[in-house]
């Protein structure tokens, strides 16, 4: 069953981005709408001084070196759970995952939102978005360990939730301080997902077959 979930979270994912990665190629209506979007934003984060200010802590915690910490500090408590298969995904989940995005923001090479004032200077490509991804990896990893350990269908379904608000924060905050598109975000989101499930799945294939050598053994 949790090949079956995986295989099909990866296959809408991959179709999704496919979807998002096209539109953006092709200069597509939604793009136009990344603008409009972007420059509504803008107009709002230069006025409202106490929400960017907030909305920048939360994006410099979600930075890559942000991201890496709170997953080592979440590996190190697995570690001492001694989980180890969810060690071995949470590894290759999260830093693999910074490494395929600048991977496709490298093949994709979509330049970042201009504005006259800039509130964010970056130098590096827009699309798909790094900290949307990192967000959805690091905390659909989290959520997937715990629901996994809940009993009841509330514990299953809150950690989603949870995440799911999370990855939004962290999303509207790359949109609002003008480091992102729409689309990007939406991009990175979907990037994580199909990743996510690519890492879990395997990881999880991994301690099956384990279990089943250590009882024919």
């Amino acid at each position: 069953m949790h090949l079956t979930a995986g295989l099909a979270m990866l296959v809408l994912a991959t179709a999704v981005f496919a979807q998002l990665a096209g539109a953006v190629v092709a200069g597509a209506p939604i793009t136009l709408l990344d603008v409009r979007v972007a420059n509504w934003l803008h107009l709002h984060a230069n006025a409202n001084d106490v929400l960017r200010t907030l909305l920048m802590v939360v994006t410099q915690v979600h930075s890559t070196p942000g991201i890496l910490i709170l997953a080592a500090l979440f590996g190190a408590w697995l570690w001492r759970r001694g989980h180890r298969y969810s060690l071995v995904a949470l590894v290759s989940s999260v830093p693999g995952g910074q490494i395929l995005n600048v991977v496709l923001k490298h093949t994709f090479e979509r330049a970042r939102p201009h504005f006259a004032e800039p509130i964010l200077e970056l130098t590096t490509y827009s699309f798909p978005s790094g900290h949307a991804m990192g967000a959805t990896v690091l905390y659909g990893f989290i959520a997937c360990y715990f629901a996994r350990q809940a009993r009841s269908w509330t514990g299953r379904v809150l950690p989603f939730v949870l995440a799911a608000a999370m990855v939004a924060t962290v999303a509207f905050s790359r949109m609002y301080l003008g480091a992102h598109y729409l689309t990007d975000v939406l991009a990175g989101a979907v990037e994580g997902c199909a990743w996510l499930a690519i890492c879990i799945t395997g990881a999880a294939t991994l301690n099956r077959r384990s279990r089943a050598r250590a009882h024919q053994t």
